[in-house]
């Protein structure tokens, strides 16, 4: 007996019918799900924008100064991030007293040569902030002609270590940089 059902014109029409073809409603749903992602994405760009800090935060987080006008043995102070900076000129004397320290006399061990620039020595720039309890040091002062925090007797050297006093930690060297021999930029 003879197997017509594989042999049938009409039965073999249905089948390729049932075969899968890209249609029209195919390629509607490709583009729309392409607008979408593309939609999708341009509606992220704004969000992750928002995110980023603006211009007038970033001028915020540095501060240039001019070096030039500071004269041997002065310190003077800006603001940076809403924190005091001193900003030192030294002398040789100075450097040279900084550098004769034992670093097993210091409370927080830190060579003179670690806290400066090199080639820059002669610049000293910390945080005018005291790391006993955050109080301001005023400069010059003290046991070792640095900084002294009155509040609760902390004494700094020329190199803003701590040598006397309960600070645990030396004065903070903030991130900066020299834009040129006269001029540079905090944080």
């Amino acid at each position: 007996m003879e197997n017509t059902k594989f042999n049938d014109p009409d039965i073999q029409k249905n089948k390729d019918a049932e075969k899968p073809s890209t249609t029209r409603r195919d390629f509607v749903v490709l583009a729309a799900s392409a607008v979408a992602g593309v939609g999708a994405i341009a509606a992220a760009v704004p969000f992750i924008r928002s995110l980023s800090p603006d211009a007038s935060v970033l001028a915020v987080g540095s501060t240039e100064v001019d070096l030039s006008n500071i004269k041997e043995g002065e310190t003077v102070t800006v603001m940076w991030r809403g924190k005091p900076i001193f900003i030192s000129h030294r002398g040789k004397t100075q450097i040279d007293e900084a550098r004769s320290v034992k670093l097993t006399e210091l409370k927080d061990p830190q060579a003179d040569e670690d806290r400066v620039k090199k080639g820059k020595e002669q610049w000293l720039v910390t945080v005018g902030v005291c790391t006993h309890l955050g109080c301001v040091p005023v400069s010059g002062k003290g046991d070792y002609d640095g900084w002294f925090c009155p509040c609760h007797g902390s004494h700094y050297d020329t190199s803003g270590r701590i040598r006397k006093g309960p600070a645990p930690e030396n004065l903070v060297i903030p991130p900066y940089e020299f834009l040129n021999d006269s001029k540079i930029k905090i944080g």
